[in-house]
């Protein structure tokens, strides 16, 4: 099942589970398909709010017969990929894109994070990310723009081309970390302030504290921690693996 086209009957299904709020996983798993191919499927026929089944059904078979009837010509490179199979590549990012949802980031922001994650130079333009996405620079740019602003990404022009690169690099995750961090630490000075207001002997003001004195301590241990790691990992050389050494 998984290696054969999909039917008329699991393009429905899949219309039906984005009617329904599903994930691309939660999908697949449904009609027995690997996240990737829903997620390229629906991509590729009008993207989550344009997807119609009997509509994309046609389409496909209009592309099985010109494939039938004219000579196939090599695919177009596939977008900084290192040589690597491109469904292996699409696999990953689309996993990784469901985990990102499932922390709470929009979908178009989760796919474009994890294209750049899942790119050996971790940089990208906008009309690489149009390109292998296959959705509109208009998306691109509001997702972008999201990502930027919780410092997740930069941009930085490229030096080849009047182009500017969207760029993801190794202090990801401690950037993610201290942002997280920082918002906490709003927030449980509002909560403290939020105490003492409204009295901090009453239930709800010793709520308040309680919340406030949580936030801090945990935030202030995830910084300290994240520090530290990042110190450790920055100027520790990646661990080589000795193919040639055999357990005993």
């Amino acid at each position: 099942m998984p290696g054969e086209r999909l039917t008329q009957q699991d393009r429905r299904q899949i219309a039906a589970g984005l009617r329904d709020g599903l994930t691309y996983a939660a999908i697949g798993r449904r009609i027995g398909r690997p996240t990737s191919t829903v997620t390229r499927e629906v991509m590729r026929n009008g993207g989550p709010g344009g997807y119609h089944a009997d509509q994309a059904h046609r389409a496909s078979t209009r592309h099985a017969h010109r494939r039938g009837t004219t000579p196939l010509s090599p695919p177009p490179r596939s977008v900084d990929l290192g040589g690597r199979d491109p469904r292996i590549v699409n696999g990953v990012a689309a996993h990784s894109t469901e985990l990102f949802v499932q922390t709470g980031l929009p979908r178009m922001m989760a796919r474009v994070l994890a294209a750049l994650v899942t790119t050996d130079s971790g940089s990208l333009t906008s009309a690489e990310l149009v390109q292998r996405l296959h959705v509109s620079p208009a998306s691109v740019s509001t997702a972008v723009g999201h990502l930027e602003a919780i410092k997740i990404i930069k941009r930085e022009r490229d030096p080849h081309r009047r182009a500017e690169r969207y760029v993801i690099d190794e202090d990801v995750w401690f950037q993610a970390i201290m942002a997280s961090a920082r918002v906490d630490t709003q927030i449980a000075a509002v909560f403290r302030s939020g105490a003492q207001r409204l009295g901090a002997t009453t239930p709800v003001g010793a709520r308040l504290e309680n919340m406030s004195q949580f936030l801090h301590r945990v935030s202030d241990d995830l910084v300290r921690s994240a520090k530290h790691w990042r110190q450790v990992y920055a100027t520790q050389p990646p661990a080589e693996t000795n193919h040639d050494s055999t357990t005993s």
